[in-house]
């Protein structure tokens, strides 16, 4: 049966189909063993191929009616498009850049990560672009990267995380060109819109609860003093320590190496005076410490009732395995990649977006590590 347009034909012109009309190819294979084409879709509704290709790429030229009959056609005739000749007739990659500054080691031990790029994969992959992960050792590599990428128009935007002080990439990628959004942030130099978390809020929430445990005497083992949400997260952590006057607190900084933070842990408890409760950048860090801390109070001849503490500012299955299973701030990680992926994708596709958002207020997940009160 043949589906006709209610009203007169639309005017689009024949000929070669330019810029970002998507071309005749390899598409998925028909019921009948052959190529499904816009041709075919074109003899399914009795109107022009470039009509078709208008209706299929969103261009101006053929009416709303129209797009929506040929989207229909296509589904039922099976038809997908080829990416490649879309490139070929547009600017377009149908690829997004993603380079952290971290070496491939890191990010297999960080879960929050692994679950954010999969977020990212899934939003862009329903639109049709890929995810081109590049992991760099440092920022310097990680610059040269984008100056790479923009040279060779090998991406359609970028998507960065870890938003440091003086931070060089968004002026770069505005130099270049190239279309970019921030997870975190905000960008002080409203050169790309972000979409962060409250990390400030989120550890006053994790304060509110030491607290009301009974802990004054505070560490907080960060990661990287130059990382944007170490920063806020420090600056929360002090303001609340000195509003609530708590006795002791303590900030150290690890580079998130799990040697670093267990002999930190070490010797702060080894104060005259140490820390009942501890707080981890990472669930990597916070695990490590632990099992230092209950070896060494082990060979001392004592029991667990010594282990201080422990609060870890992500969460992940090690939290929950470990003895005693760690507190840890819940974020949906994957939920997150998904929501700067959909960000990303009105800035590729144009539409108007807010420059900064807070999303995702995380949860406080309470486990063993801080499930006693005390009184000291």
């Amino acid at each position: 049966m043949v589906i006709r347009s209610d009203g007169p034909r639309d005017n689009a012109r024949d000929g070669a189909v330019r810029d970002g009309a998507v071309r005749d190819g390899a598409v998925r294979a028909s019921a009948r063993g052959r190529r499904v084409g816009l041709k075919d879709i074109a003899d399914e509704l009795g109107i022009s191929q470039t009509a078709v290709s208008f209706a299929i790429n969103d261009r101006p030229g053929v009416s709303e009616e129209t797009k929506r009959k040929v989207k229909m056609a296509a589904a039922k005739l099976g038809w997908t498009p080829v990416y490649a000749a879309q490139a070929l007739g547009s600017s377009k990659t149908m690829t997004v850049g993603f380079a952290p500054s971290r070496s491939a080691d890191e990010l297999q031990d960080e879960s929050f990560m692994l679950h954010f790029m999969t977020g990212l994969h899934a939003s862009l992959s329903r639109k049709g672009y890929g995810l081109l992960y590049r992991p760099c050792a440092s920022l310097r590599e990680e610059l040269a990267v984008y100056r790479d990428w923009s040279a060779r128009k090998r991406v359609d935007g970028v998507v960065l995380v870890d938003l440091r002080a003086d931070d060089p990439r968004p002026a770069l990628l505005n130099r270049l060109g190239v279309p970019a959004v921030l997870a975190g942030g905000p960008d002080p130099s409203s050169l790309m819109p972000s979409l962060s978390i409250d990390d400030g809020g989120t550890m006053e929430t994790v304060l509110r609860h030491l607290l009301e445990r009974g802990h004054r005497r505070i560490a907080y083992i960060s990661g990287d003093p130059t990382l944007d949400y170490s920063k806020d997260r420090e600056a929360a952590f002090r303001a609340f320590a000195k509003r609530r006057r708590l006795e002791s607190i303590h900030v150290e900084f690890t580079d998130f190496k799990t040697e670093r933070a267990s002999e930190l842990t070490l010797r702060l408890m080894a104060l005259p005076v140490p820390p009942t409760a501890f707080i981890y950048e990472s669930e990597t860090l916070a695990a490590a410490s632990l099992r230092s801390v209950a070896a060494h109070l082990i060979a001392q001849g004592r029991g667990l009732e010594g282990v201080p503490a422990i609060v870890s500012f992500e969460d992940s299955f090690i939290c929950e395995a470990a003895y005693p299973s760690i507190t840890s701030v819940h974020r949906d990680a994957s939920e997150y990649g998904a929501k700067v992926a959909k960000l990303l994708l009105k800035v590729l596709a144009g539409d108007p977006v807010s420059g900064n958002r807070r999303i995702l207020k995380p949860e406080l997940v309470i486990r063993e590590s801080t499930s006693r009160s005390i009184n000291v």
